[in-house]
C-alpha cells in the first residue's frame, strides 16, 4: 500500500506541475545570469518542500477534524468557483 500511494501522489503532483507558473519562473531564473545556478535549484527545491509540507499539514488537520465527504463537497465547490471564475475572467 505505501508503494502504490507513493507512486501515485508522485504522478498526479508531477503532472500537475508540469509547465506551471512555478516551473516557468525557476526557468526564467535560471536562464538568467545568477551567480549559482545551484543556489535556484535548491531554492526552487526547499520552497516546494516547504509548500508542500504546509498542505499536508493543512490537509491532515482537516482530514482529521471534518467528515471526508463534506471536506470533498467543499472542495468541489471551490474548484467549481474558481475555474468559472477564471472562465469569465475575474480570477
Amino acid at each position: 500500500m505505501f508503494w502504490k500511494t507513493l507512486i501515485t501522489t508522485f504522478g498526479v503532483i508531477f503532472i500537475a506541475e508540469l509547465g506551471d507558473k512555478t516551473q516557468l519562473a525557476v526557468l526564467s531564473l535560471a536562464a538568467g545570469k545568477h551567480t549559482s545556478h545551484w543556489a535556484i535549484f535548491f531554492g526552487a527545491v526547499l520552497a516546494l518542500a516547504l509548500v508542500t509540507l504546509l498542505a499536508f499539514v493543512l490537509g491532515h488537520i482537516i482530514g482529521t477534524n471534518f467528515p471526508r465527504q463534506y471536506v470533498r463537497k467543499v472542495a468541489g465547490v471551490v474548484f467549481v468557483v474558481i475555474g468559472l471564475l477564471m472562465f469569465i475572467g475575474k480570477f
